[in-house]
């Protein structure tokens, strides 16, 4: 069987789950590499570059994807991560990242941290200057400083009249009025989340010494309650890696994910024989299978949201899936340059 596409018998054959509905490989991707190769999610096609960049001149697998995602936690055009991130329900950019480093198999992180730029650097400093993995909140900000992290205002203009427009159109029943008319009525309607309004980063890498790392780096669910951390920077969630086996990463509904621990459960799935887009695909249909509120299904039962995950084994080999929908990509550096691959997917 071609590792680049997952058949349906395959799939029940191999990873003996039942009930999976449309599992459509995700095509060029999954193929061993000789030399390094990084991955990304679908906003991460200059970081992979980035990262590459890093790797070739001898960079550690965890420096360099650190570095790629820098640039994404830079960026104020990006309203998922970092500077430019959209605030939590009271206005204020909340930050969650994690890294883990396949070598010594150490990671660290933050959540909730305000007024830092690059939460993914600050969690690379909780691995190597702390006896700890988890920083939050303030002590994550005061870690920050110590280290000589600058406290700044992430809230851009942009993002900041993205949050005035959600709290202005979030009910008709409270004071606060967006733009109207004398003769408007009803003011306030309800305001729907769309896909611009979450938004996360992962990469994982192999460098030229053969070692693996990962980072995942996100502002998270935009609006979100005051304090909630999702996925990202939850070792076993949002991502994981073991240098003998591989890496995975997601991106999406962290509450899902976070309630099947699926990084974790994706580079078990590869040490047990799984390709990266069968363990991926693994991951999905336990989400759907663990999906049973009905306030979280569409009429059919199935997940009405979405959850994507990335991976690549120490072969080299690349995959990913997601639950929902064709046309989902990941971004991939190797020795053919970087590109875009397609993810496979459980549910058109």
């Amino acid at each position: 069987m071609s590792s680049s596409f997952v058949t349906r018998r395959t799939f029940l054959k191999t990873g003996s789950l039942a009930g999976a509905a449309v599992l459509t490989g995700g095509a060029a991707g999954a193929r061993r590499r000789q030399g390094p190769v990084v991955i990304a999610s679908a906003n991460g096609a200059g970081c992979v570059a980035e990262a590459m960049r890093h790797i070739q001149e001898g960079a550690d697998a965890l420096d360099a994807v650190v570095a790629g995602v820098n640039l994404v936690e830079e960026d104020p055009q990006d309203t998922s991560v970092g500077y430019g991130g959209l605030p939590n329900a009271e206005g204020v950019v909340q930050l969650d990242s994690a890294v883990m480093h396949g070598p010594t198999g150490r990671a660290g992180a933050v959540a909730a941290l305000e007024g830092i730029k690059y939460p993914s650097r600050v969690a690379h400093v909780v691995l190597q200057r702390t006896d700890h993995v988890l920083l939050v909140a303030k002590g994550a900000q005061a870690f920050a400083r110590m280290h000589g992290f600058p406290v700044e205002n992430l809230l851009t203009e942009r993002a900041r009249q993205i949050w005035v427009r959600w709290r202005e159109n979030l009910s008709t029943q409270d004071d606060y009025l967006p733009p109207h008319g004398p003769d408007d009525i009803d003011i306030g309607e309800a305001f729907k989340r769309t896909q611009e309004h979450w938004g996360t980063i992962h990469c994982s890498a192999i460098d030229l010494g053969g070692n693996i790392s990962s980072v995942t780096t996100t502002s998270g669910l935009a609006f979100k309650v005051p304090g909630r951390v999702g996925d990202s920077p939850i070792i076993g969630a949002g991502l994981y890696c073991d240098n003998e086996v591989g890496a995975a990463g997601s991106t999406g509904r962290g509450e899902a994910n976070l309630e099947s621990l699926a990084s974790f459960l994706i580079v078990e799935r590869m040490r047990a024989g799984d390709s990266p887009e069968e363990a991926c695909l693994a991951a999905c249909q336990r989400i759907a299978d663990q999906t049973r509120l009905r306030r979280l299904q569409n009429e059919r039962g199935e997940p009405a949201f979405n959850v994507s995950f990335y991976a690549l084994n120490q072969a080299g080999e690349v995959g990913g899936a997601r639950i929902r929908g064709a046309g989902g990509r990941m971004a991939v550096a190797d020795g053919d340059g970087a590109r875009m691959v397609e993810l496979a997917h459980l549910y058109d």
